[in-house]
């Protein structure tokens, strides 16, 4: 069912950041070798390729739901609390002419503000899906696409993408629901496991993973 934009709970909403987080202790584990990866977020200590090691193993079991000439194409895991802050403030000053609250939430269907945000916790995803030879299917948009570019097509459940790309979309999506994980519905592109929203989704009495210091010396 199509939700539209004043359906969906945001990141930022009080159901979602009231939420207590009991931190599990998981370490960050590299995706690189077990799945496949894409280099176009990449990061010179590579804290792109690095999730949780809970959420990692979910995600191989997805890889093996999904039907033959189909692989996960994992863009961006893990990010730096500096990073998220940046990018949020940077979509944030894009509406000039909302109020201070109202730029807060507008900038929270795109990108989690920095104190919920499950990309700095290594409990988010950001994937996609391509064929055996890396050549990425049609899902709609880009992956990073905002609503704003898009029209809203990077709404998991839009109406206004192809029969392809939405057939694309739920073989994703069951894949990884099978597995545990939660989508953001701004973002098709966007699953978690064990944050504050996954919590929120699955009615658990607190989220797994808090933010996490990646340390490519020592992990």
């Amino acid at each position: 069912m199509w939700q539209s934009p004043h359906d969906v709970v945001l990141m930022s909403d009080p159901r979602v950041t009231s939420i207590p987080v009991q931190e599990c202790g998981e370490p960050l584990a590299d995706v690189r070798g077990r799945l496949r990866a894409d280099t176009r977020m990449a990061d010179d200590v590579g804290a792109y390729a690095q999730l949780r090691s809970g959420l990692l193993r979910r995600l191989e079991h997805a890889e093996s739901l999904l039907p033959s000439g189909y692989h996960l194409l994992v863009v961006e895991g893990y990010r730096p609390i500096a990073t998220q802050r940046e990018i949020f403030d940077g979509y944030r000053a894009t509406f000039p002419d909302l109020s201070p609250e109202e730029s807060y939430i507008a900038a929270s269907r795109y990108v989690s503000p920095v104190e919920v945000a499950p990309h700095t916790a290594g409990a988010a995803v950001d994937l996609t899906l391509c064929a055996p030879d890396g050549t990425e299917y049609d899902m709609g948009t880009q992956v990073n696409d905002n609503p704003e570019q898009s029209d809203g097509a990077c709404y998991t459940a839009a109406p206004n993408i192809s029969d392809d790309a939405r057939a694309h979309r739920k073989l994703l999506g069951a894949a990884l629901e099978s597995a545990g994980l939660v989508n953001y519905p701004t973002e098709w592109w966007h699953w978690s496991y064990g944050d504050r929203y996954w919590a929120m989704v699955t009615r658990s009495a607190h989220a797994l993973y808090g933010p996490v210091e990646f340390n490519p010396l020592t992990q």
